[in-house]
Order: structure tokens, then sequence, then C-alpha cells
């Protein structure tokens, strides 16, 4: 390097600094927005973004990623990418500032981005090969000469001559300056043609869809062969107490947990399920038309999530339209273990990779196991697997929940780990006996007198006895429960306590219809479920 190069690459003002890492930061955002543009015609979960999220989703591990479902709910997978997002951005504010001195291993900084998101969508479960690594490739090569010919408007001019004037001298601008004019343009330019692909990515991304979105508005769900009990659960189902939840969870109330970064959208006109493994005498492929076809029954069934810490929100009811699983298992020749059938794991695939593993023996069991096709009176919502998840009442939702379902394979927990198993949670997770105070509410300040306590509790597939409340240290009082709707809902209850001025702490505990009483025993999440009593401290004036 010549000291003329040396003096047009180095040292710095704040002005030239700030202008490298804005050259950075449009570097990065046009790769980002290409790359989502591209991935537009492979598919939307090629995107660098949700690639190099569900990457990071597969290796957090279990204990990490519970916090982030216990601390950010539903929106655990907003705040990832926007984590994502700003790791990307500093960075790309590195290596913007770096170009200035280092030009061509600052571009080259981008290119090894864009291999780490080729490397991240290549190594999905989903992964269709190499067409989803093109839009990493292709974004970070974009970036990447952005930043360079950017870089090139960062340097300084060589000091002019007498016999060769630079083009900045005659111009008036100062010898040895930088392009200011020509960056800003260049930059302008650039961000704005971004902004373009990213608009137009986003816009046939949407498009992309447009055909699941028609499938489920044409659809009409039959009537159910065996309706549920009553349109919403039988008389006296409900306490009808402010601050009690409703006996059916709405479905924008449902709770979402699960690894999508992009929700699937799949065309139920093309949509299939395959049925194989061992044990399968007759195996089969079924379109959506075929389920339809066949007899479909509707029930009430409540959802925990494993993630549900204790009195927390991850469990709500809903009236589930279906077909039952274990007439189509036993159609396919399928024999549960101890019928002497050989595959004791039912391994359920969703479109997006998921694998979901299930007890062959509790999925056909007698209880009401279904391949749902609606949820609370409509199609399945897109967020809740539509076309078909699986439903199985008495089971967490991590070995028993598959959304998105895509393929049934029969084998053995010796033979195969799936997802949350190799991540270190329990190969079988039947629910534990909880219950939930939602009324009232933690440090309400209730006026003194009759105040009413009520919330859920919940045992699925074996069923609710007795609630009882305990006031600070008092004794075991039993509260009032709403009639049963079937063993596999929760039921709802009420206490009329008469409060005194103070402070005060209620504590909820269930009975099993085997006689269990909820433990008091703390325990988390991982690796079968929290267990432990539900209390609320209030202050009553």
């Amino acid at each position: 390097m010549t000291d003329d190069d040396k003096k047009a690459r180095g040292p710095a003002g704040p002005v030239r600094l700030a202008a490298g890492a804005l050259a950075g930061l449009v570097s990065g955002f046009a790769a980002i927005a290409v790359a989502e543009l591209v991935s537009t015609a492979v598919r939307p979960q090629a995107g660098p973004v949700v690639a190099v999220g569900g990457a990071a989703i597969d290796r957090t591990p279990a204990a990490v990623k519970d916090w982030a479902v216990r601390n950010f709910g539903t929106g655990d997978k907003f705040v990832l990418q926007l984590g994502i997002l700003a790791v990307l951005a500093f960075f790309a504010v590195a290596l913007g500032i770096a170009v200035l001195r280092f030009r061509r291993a600052g571009a080259a900084g981008v290119l090894v981005f864009g291999a780490v998101g080729a490397a991240a969508a290549a190594t999905r479960p989903d992964t269709r090969g190499f067409t989803d690594t093109l839009p990493s490739l292709v974004g970070a090569g974009v970036g990447a000469v952005l930043l360079y010919v950017l870089a090139g408007r960062l340097e300084r001019r060589r000091p002019a001559t007498a016999a060769t004037p630079t083009t900045a001298a005659t111009a008036g601008e100062p010898a040895g300056d930088w392009d200011r004019r020509g960056f800003i343009a260049v930059a302008s330019a650039a961000a704005l043609a971004s902004t373009g692909a990213g608009v137009l990515g986003r816009s046939l991304s949407g498009s992309s869809g447009r055909g699941a979105v028609a499938s489920r508005d044409r659809l009409v769900l039959p009537a159910p062969a065996s309706p549920a009990p009553a349109p919403a659960g039988p008389p006296g189902v409900g306490p009808g107490i402010p601050g009690a939840v409703p006996f059916l969870t709405p479905n924008g109330s449902f709770y979402r947990v699960d690894t999508a970064l992009v929700v699937p959208k799949v065309d139920a006109t093309t949509w299939r399920l395959r049925v194989h493994g061992r044990g399968v005498t007759r195996p089969l492929t079924l379109s959506f038309d075929d389920l339809l076809g066949r007899e479909l029954i509707e029930r009430d069934i409540t959802l925990t999530c494993v993630s549900n810490e204790v009195g927390g929100p991850y469990v709500g009811n809903a009236r589930w339209i279906g077909v039952r699983l274990a007439d189509l298992l036993t159609e396919c020749g399928v024999k549960p273990p101890s019928r002497g059938g050989p595959a004791d794991q039912l391994v359920a695939r969703s479109v997006d990779g998921m694998t979901i593993g299930s007890p062959v023996e509790d999925v056909m069991d007698g209880r009401d196991a279904l391949l749902a096709l609606g949820m609370n009176g409509e199609p399945l919502p897109f967020d809740h697997g539509f076309p078909v998840r699986m439903v199985v009442p008495g089971l967490y939702g991590f070995v028993s929940a598959c959304k998105w379902i895509q393929d049934i394979e029969l084998t053995t927990f010796d033979a195969y780990d799936p997802y949350w198993v190799r991540r270190g949670w329990a190969r079988r997770a039947p629910v534990k006996t909880g219950s939930r105070i939602d009324t009232p509410k933690p440090f309400a300040r209730p006026e003194a007198g009759t105040v009413m306590v009520a919330g859920v509790a919940w045992a699925q597939h074996r069923g609710v006895d007795r609630v009882e409340i305990r006031v600070d240290d008092g004794p075991w009082q039993e509260a009032r429960l709403a009639a049963e709707d079937t063993r596999d809902t929760w039921r709802q209850w009420s206490f009329p306590w008469q409060a005194t001025r103070g402070g005060h702490s209620l504590t909820v505990r269930a009975t099993d219809r085997t006689g269990a009483v909820q433990t008091e025993r703390r325990a988390r999440t991982i690796p079968d479920g929290a267990s432990g009593w539900h209390s609320v401290v209030v202050t009553v004036d």
C-alpha cells in the first residue's frame, strides 16, 4: 500500500466514522431486504432471520426457552427476531467502520454472515436443500457489493498535483476529502431500493398464502355425528363471577406456544396426511376431503402446555371437532402394546419439521384423541394448526398436540427421540392435577365483606372432584364446583370469602377423581410439568 493509499483509508474523523457505520447499516438492510424478497420465490421459512431464529431455538437450552416463554409469553418469537436484527445491526455497523481501512475484508464480512444464514437454512428439520440457502446467499452478495461501493465513496481523495488536479479540487471540495455527495447519493438510492424490495417481498409473501386462506374461507364444517353436550357446556358450568374466565376459551385468547417463527399457511386442497410405520399393515395417505368424509365428533377438551407455571395462563378449554385418531389407526392395522402391537410411540410430524411423540397406548385407550379440523365452531385458525392438528386429552401439548400435522409414523420410544425429548424433556408426560385463582388478582384491594374467589381446576382424563381454599394459615375449606362437562375439561369453582381488613394470602388446591390431592411440592416445568399450590396475596380495605 502506498503512502497515498494509507492517507486515503485512515485515520477517520467522527463524521467519516459515522458515515462508515451508516454504510454498514444500509448494506445490512439491503442484504436482509433482498434475502426476504428472494425467500418469497423459495418459501418464507428460508429467509435468513427466520432460518437463523429457528436454528437458535433448536439450539437453545430447555431452561432458557422455558424462561423466554415465562417472561415473554406468545411474544417470545417476536423478541427473538428483534434480538437477531439487533445483533445484525451491531455487526453491520462494525463492518461499516472496518471498511474505512480494510475495504475488501469488510465487504467479505457480509458474505460470512450470508454463509451463516445459508447454513442455518440448510440444517433446519424441514429444509429443502440448496434452494433454501439462496435467500441468504443472494442477499449477502448484494450487501457485500453495496458495502464495497460505499466504501469507495468513503476513501479520501489523493492530494492534487499541479500536473493532474483532482475532480474534487476542481469541484471546489478540499483536496484529500472523501466523496460526501457521491456517498449520500448511493446510500439514499440503496435505502430506497431496499425499502421497495422489502415492501414487495412482504406483498408477495402475503400473496403466497392466499390459496391457504381461500381454502379455509371456503370450508364449511359438517355437523358432527357425535356433538358436544350443549352449546357452551352443561347447565351451570360457569360460576358467572366477574373476573372468572369463561368455560370455553375464545380462539383469539387461546394460548399459543410453539417454535414456528413464521406460521405455516397450508392449502387444505393440497394437504395430505401419511400414516405408516411399525405395525401398520395398511398404510394410508389421506386428503383433507377424506377426513371431512369420515365420521366427525365434537368434544370439549382442555389443553395444557408443559411450560405453564403454577397459576400460569398456558391452559385453555375449547370445543374441537375432528376424527377419532384411534379409529384411523385401527383401520391401518395398528394395535396398542397391550394388545401385542410392536409400536409404543406415535411420532407426528408437522410441515415445519416439528416432531411430537405420543404413547400409542394412551392414544388408543378409548379417550377422545382427535385429528382436529375445527375449533370453537370454526375451521382451525392458522395459529392453531389449520388444516389439521392433533388433540389428545390428558397429555401435555409437547407430547400430543402436533399442529400443521402431515405425517404419522408408528415406532418405539427406544428407536426415536422426538424434538423435545432430545432437549431434555420427558418422553411421557400426563397432565398433572392443577388449579388456579383467577379472581381476585394478586395485590388486589377488595372491600371488606363477602369477596367471591373463583378460578379453574384441571386433571384432564381423570376429572376434578374437589377444590379447596385456604385463607392465610387457616383450615382448608371446600369451594363450590360448577357442573362438570366431561373429565377431559377443566372445572370452574367459586368460594364466598368473608374478608376482613388487612393483608391476606389465598391458596387453592384440587383433588382429582382418583383421590389424589394436588401436591404442594414445587417443581419446575422441566422435564414434565410444574407442580405446587397457587397463591395470591391481597389487601382488604
